[in-house]
């Protein structure tokens, strides 16, 4: 565990290049019991990951950003052929096109810090997970105008969770508070830490050999961005 959360900040772009360079030469008096790299990234570290990143949750401040980022798991060319990851993952359409991908909605307090995440298809409404993501939490949180749903919003309320959002263009004009809208316009920090997991923690590539060596990946990157 200590050695693929440690891959995720460590510059490497491949784990094999990480372990083969860096962990068998520098770190084996700290391992000493090191495996051949094949058999080393394997499903039974998954769940132990999973225990110890829900230890690494940040405090509820009040206020959080929820937002919902895809995560690739093949170029779309190669997406009939792929079968890593079966049938899990489907299509997806962002502005910039159409991809073959997982959804990660994230919430975040104000601090950047992680409160809850969840694993999607693609083809999975934004809204239809914000109910259990939202589970114990409370005060104000904010996200983009695919969280509009004025059933949504009467049933947070009636947890003690008020949903901030944008407006479309076709909506009417509403009167918002100031603070509320000083809020949102501080959204952009789950932006940040969107491209910081992908760019820094390597939540995403296409390389995986098994849906078990994705979801290592991509715990052990959230579990790295906690540090």
């Amino acid at each position: 565990m200590k050695i693929v959360i440690a891959f995720q900040g460590s510059g490497y772009k491949t784990f094999q290049e990480f372990y083969l360079k860096k962990v068998f030469p520098d770190w084996r008096g700290e391992f000493p019991n090191l495996v051949n790299y094949n058999h080393f990234v394997d499903a039974g570290s998954l769940m132990l990951l999973s225990c110890f990143l829900t230890t690494r949750m940040g405090e509820m401040t009040g206020i959080a950003f929820i937002d919902s980022t895809p995560i690739e798991v093949c170029h779309p060319c190669q997406a009939r052929s792929h079968k890593v990851c079966g049938d899990l993952p489907q299509w997806g359409k962002n502005s910039v096109g159409w991809y073959y991908v997982f959804k990660l909605p994230l919430i975040i307090n104000d601090k950047g810090e992680l409160l809850a995440f969840k694993l999607t298809p693609a083809n999975t409404d934004d809204r239809k997970p914000v109910g259990d993501l939202t589970d114990g939490l409370l005060g104000k949180w904010l996200g983009d105008q695919g969280y509009i749903c004025a059933p949504l919003f009467e049933e947070l309320y009636q947890r003690g969770l008020q949903l901030i959002t944008g407006s479309r263009k076709n909506m009417k004009n509403k009167l918002i508070p100031l603070i509320d809208k000083i809020l949102w316009r501080k959204r952009a920090i789950i932006e940040s830490v969107n491209d910081q997991l992908k760019n820094i923690c390597q939540i995403q590539h296409t390389r995986h050999r098994s849906i078990w060596n994705f979801l290592v990946n991509l715990l052990g990157g959230l579990t790295a961005y906690t540090h």
